[in-house]
């Protein structure tokens, strides 16, 4: 009795349709994308030049320790209380008023031991080398949400808006008006509150 053989399928058409699903779901899937830190490693100085003088107010300095103490001028500070104390260093404004340099649109003590004005004042981070990541990551969020308040409220009283509403939609697409004036009062709102965040070497 002759041996029947198995007849073949064919696989081509199963390739086609596996191939356009491939392609349906590359389209319509959203990928999220991964957000971080902001930071850019500062350029290269020429060794023949001396570095600026800074006044010793003008420097807010943070130390995150091994255990997550944190040391805000050389006094124990809760996390809790890192923003407010950064906005009163930013928004002190000490600087004499009717002198070139004086912040008139600072709302601080204008304490003349603190900083001169936001363009001086520079905020400087030292971490442990044992300290921990999340540690890190709150002390920086905290400081950072320093910044965007003063900037906020600033863009608020000049603009009618937040200046971090307006700088998310621009970044994610979904600003309606004008992009380039809009771009352009953001620009003046980073420049009254520059954004002067340094990071100590942990060796030093």
């Amino acid at each position: 009795m002759a041996r029947r053989t198995a007849p073949e399928i064919n696989a081509g058409s199963m390739a086609d349709i596996a191939f356009l699903l491939l392609i349906f779901f590359l389209v319509t899937t959203t990928i999220e994308k991964d957000r971080g830190l902001v930071r850019s490693l500062p350029p290269d100085q020429p060794t023949d030049v001396e570095p600026p003088i800074i006044k010793e107010k003008n420097l807010f300095v943070v130390i995150v320790g091994k255990d997550g103490d944190l040391f805000v001028e050389d006094e124990l500070m809760e996390i809790k209380d890192l923003k407010e104390a950064a906005i009163g260093f930013l928004d002190n404004g000490g600087y004499p008023q009717g002198q070139e340099g004086h912040c008139d649109y600072c709302q601080g003590e204008r304490n003349p031991s603190s900083s001169d004005n936001p363009d001086k004042a520079i905020v400087t981070v030292k971490n442990h080398r044992e300290s921990n990541f999340e540690d890190y990551i709150l002390v920086q969020n905290e400081l950072v949400a320093a910044y965007n308040f003063l900037r906020d409220r600033e863009s608020q009283r000049l603009y009618g808006w937040k200046y971090t509403e307006i700088k998310s939609a621009i970044d994610e697409g979904l600003y309606t008006g004008d992009e380039d004036k809009a771009k352009e009062k953001l620009s003046v709102i980073k420049k009254m509150y520059p954004l002067k965040l340094s990071e100590i070497d942990p060796n030093s």
